[in-house]
């Protein structure tokens, strides 16, 4: 029997999502109510678990109740003090992860384009017989795929990644780490589906994003500004100057072979010759570098800006040589005199151009605005208070962008606690997804099944196409398809219809529970919820049990009214916000 179910079996509980009883009624903030009331120990663990982890998992409550919730949120601060090696068991399944750029480019990259090498020579080979056009077009297609065994298809690198995210996610002990890795992710985005992207990601979050996102803000933006996964995606590897505005070609040297003589120096040649190629000034991540990563669209700057950064930039590049790598091709760089926000940049200069303006917007007062402000949305409300984002600006400006201090900043403030954002925020699809695994207990592969769950409700792991990354507002994921499909998989996960994923219910209600539907929904509430089921959410729940033995194929029978109850739970307003 497939999960998937009827719209019209869930119209109670859409028009609770949709309306006032679900997300638009709980985060309308913006009317001065009365002040609000403190929360309770239990609502500031739960809160702190769903904002700086993905969600409890049974006991978790307790046990931050026990610790104290700032206590645990300190603790989770300081990533590299907290074992993690359960997470790392079911990460070594994954070969990929652990391999080099190097490895990754010759094993996945290099077969590639031998394939399509060897394809365009058949093409070209005036012997060629057989039938001309599509045809021979969709023969030579096919060979290509079938001379590339599965397992070095680079498809593979992007799902264990995906999936390494999500077991991440699921299992480590390090979940604050793992909430910001999230973030620090979008907010550097990378298309992973764009051409040499498939084989460069693994690197840019391992080796680029994740050792970073606790130190200083400029060093996570020169890392990523010299990262080739990011020069490949906003297409800065092919922007080089006007010609007339390079400097003049070296004298050339001589050289003699023989004992006691200089050996030739390793010129740029082969793909990563970009000098020699026909291009221009590209200004895609000057672009993104100052309206998305740092300044902010409304942080001062003008066109004329974007195109003399851009200029600053020509030269940072990709070394295709042996694995990709960062190179700086001062043949292709403007030589020319740039003036950036006021800053002047005399001619002659060379990669230091690029590292000034880098340390220049890491350290702008626009820059820590942006910065506050995001961070502050993503672990606090959608529209988050205006003071708390000047105070966290301030504080990062004060740290010299020290990240650790940035969010301890947000998490310290009495406004992280206030009752009024308690609840406020609606899950991403991978939030929504992991949490649901957690609250039941689950245990995941977290491969292919998960993974278009997470693709049905429109987020599809490393495969943002925009820059902007993926959103945290609400405005992002609140929509009838959406939520339909987290309804469907809520049910799916309950039901155990998910191929590598199982959850155990029975552990989470009593016998007694368990023979008494009503019981059962108090239980499960408690249980996966934290007992916080509105009315109307439960009047909708209580009335589908009533109506479970309708004629219908979509409807499970009684024996599977416990299942049903979960993913209705799972799948309500209320488990949905965090």
């Amino acid at each position: 029997m497939s999960h998937r179910i009827d719209r019209a079996l869930l119209a109670p509980l859409l028009a609770a999502l949709l309306a006032g009883g679900g997300f638009s009624g709980a985060l309308d903030l913006k009317s001065a109510g009365p002040a609000p009331v403190p929360l309770t120990p239990r609502e500031r663990a739960l809160h702190a678990l769903n904002r700086l982890a993905f969600g409890p998992r049974p006991g978790d409550v307790d046990r931050v109740v026990a610790m104290g919730a700032s206590a645990w949120i300190e603790a989770q601060l300081t990533p590299e003090t907290i074992p993690d090696p359960a997470v790392a068991a079911r990460l070594a399944d994954y070969p990929t992860l652990a391999m080099s750029q190097e490895e990754i480019f010759d094993t996945f990259q290099r077969p590639l384009q031998e394939a399509r090498r060897q394809r365009r020579l058949a093409a070209a080979d005036p012997g060629r017989t057989g039938d001309s056009g599509a045809t021979a077009d969709a023969a030579a297609e096919e060979e290509m795929r079938n001379a590339i065994p599965p397992e070095k298809r680079p498809r593979r690198v992007i799902e264990e990644l995906s999936a390494a995210r999500v077991l991440r996610a699921a299992y480590s002990e390090r979940q604050a780490n793992e909430v910001l890795v999230d973030f620090w992710m979008n907010h550097f985005n990378v298309y992973a589906a764009k051409g040499l992207d498939r084989v460069l990601v693994t690197s840019f979050e391992r080796d680029v994003v994740r050792p970073r996102i606790w130190g200083r803000f400029e060093d996570l933006l020169l890392a990523t500004a010299k990262s080739p996964a990011m020069l490949f995606y906003l297409d800065n590897a092919q922007s080089v100057a006007d010609p007339e505005h390079r400097p003049p070609p070296p004298a050339r040297a001589r050289f003699f072979g023989g004992p006691g003589f200089a050996s030739r120096p390793r010129m740029e040649s082969g793909p990563g010759n970009l000098s020699a190629r026909k291009g221009g000034l590209n200004e895609n991540y000057a672009r993104e570098l100052m309206e998305l990563h740092t300044l902010g669209v409304d942080g001062g700057y003008t066109q004329k800006d974007v195109t003399e950064l851009a200029r600053v930039l020509t030269g940072w590049s990709i070394d295709r040589n042996g694995g990709p790598g960062f190179v700086f091709r001062p043949r292709v760089h403007d030589a020319h005199a740039k003036t950036v926000l006021g800053h002047v940049f005399s001619a002659g200069g060379g990669i230091e151009e690029g590292e000034r303006m880098i340390h220049i917007l890491a350290h702008h007062p626009a820059t820590a605005r942006r910065i506050a402000f995001q961070l502050c949305q993503r672990l606090v409300a959608d529209e988050p208070p205006p003071a708390l984002v000047e105070r966290v600006a301030k504080k990062f400006l004060a740290a010299d962008g020290d990240l650790r201090q940035t969010v301890r900043a947000v998490v310290q403030s009495p406004e992280f606690f206030d009752s009024r954002y308690y609840r406020a925020k609606v899950k991403s699809p991978l939030e929504y997804v992991v949490s649901a695994i957690r609250a039941a207990g689950g245990e995941t592969n977290a491969r292919a099944p998960i993974l278009r769950e997470l693709t049905q409700m429109g987020e599809p792991l490393y495969l943002c196409q925009p820059p902007t990354g993926y959103s945290d507002a609400a405005s992002a994921w609140v929509n009838t398809g959406a939520l339909v499909a987290r309804l469907n998989f809520a049910l799916a996960l309950a039901a155990n219809r998910l191929a590598g994923t199982q959850v155990d219910l029975a552990r989470l209600v009593s016998a007694e529970e368990t023979a008494d539907p009503m019981k059962s929904v108090a239980a499960l509430s408690k249980a996966l919820l934290g007992g916080e089921l509105s009315p109307e959410t439960r009047a909708s729940i209580e009335k589908r049990l009533e109506n479970r033995g309708a004629p219908s194929d979509a409807v499970p029978s009684s024996n599977m009214q416990l299942p049903m109850i979960a993913g209705l739970i799972l799948g309500s307003p209320e488990f949905q916000r965090q």
